[in-house]
């Protein structure tokens, strides 16, 4: 009896846990043109997202997103995931952001968040962090540094929100 009320309760706990999966902060950040973009508004009809803070001065950022960027169209096209860039360049470099992007030709969502309060909200202290969000915006999966190769730990794990 005691065995079957634990795991009845482990059960609970586990259903508990899934409905409160964090969600984004919603602040106030910059679009590349300069107009004011609540991170509330990070959605994708449903589809997962990626989110992923960066900076041009960060050469593990840089080598993530190019690696994504390889295979970006295929997992468009296959999963409908949206990777929104969010670069942490402060005042002085935020400036370097937009020729950046378009001389890597990245078709990501690229926005600034040149006073950090986004990475602030969400608790990051170093870059490249990187999150997904499932259909319902809730962050299911984190983490910071890159490795080569760990893009494909991304895609499976993308795949995997697209299948449920």
């Amino acid at each position: 009896m005691t065995v079957v009320l634990m795991c009845v309760s482990l059960s609970a706990q586990e259903v508990e846990k899934d409905k409160h999966l964090a969600k984004l902060p919603a602040v106030d950040i910059q679009t590349l043109d300069g107009k004011v973009f609540n991170t509330a508004d990070i959605k994708n009809d449903g589809k997962p997202v990626i989110v992923s803070l960066w900076a041009t001065w960060c050469k593990p950022c840089i080598a993530e997103l190019l690696a994504i960027a390889d295979e970006y169209e295929d997992w468009v096209e296959e999963t409908g995931v949206k990777l929104y860039a969010i670069a942490i360049d402060d005042a002085k470099t935020s400036a370097r952001v937009a020729p950046f992007v378009n001389g890597k030709g990245w078709e990501y969502t690229v926005l600034l968040d040149v006073n950090s309060d986004f990475k602030r909200a969400m608790n990051v202290n170093d870059v490249p962090y990187m999150c997904i969000l499932n259909g319902e915006g809730q962050i299911v999966w984190q983490h910071t540094s890159y490795a080569p190769g760990s893009e494909e730990e991304v895609y499976e794990v993308i795949k995997s929100l697209v299948k449920k």
